[in-house]
């Protein structure tokens, strides 16, 4: 599956035992598409020496500060940029 810019995603929200580049604060949160950064190899299986192929893509999504922390207090405009790799991210 790949997604757009400007498509509405979820981060899963599956418990994954060692190295892996998805920030627990995230996990089951909904945020959107803002860029495509490409293909990279998989920083998850490189940590125990595997090549990290296939390539994944890595997306940048954003975050409203009120989704990821119900407690903010910030503007209704805040918002928090995290990069995600596609395995992490399901369709809304």
């Amino acid at each position: 599956m790949t997604f757009r810019a400007g498509e509405r995603v979820r981060v899963a929200a599956r418990t994954h035992e060692g190295h892996h580049r998805t920030p627990g604060y995230v996990k089951g949160k909904s945020g959107r598409v803002e860029r495509v950064h490409g293909r990279f190899r998989n920083p998850e299986t490189r940590a125990y020496g595997a090549d990290g192929l296939p390539e994944r893509v890595l997306y940048q999504v954003c975050f409203a500060q009120q989704e990821l922390w119900l407690e903010a207090r910030r503007g209704a405009g805040d918002t928090t940029l995290v990069d995600i790799f596609e395995h992490w991210l399901e369709a809304e």
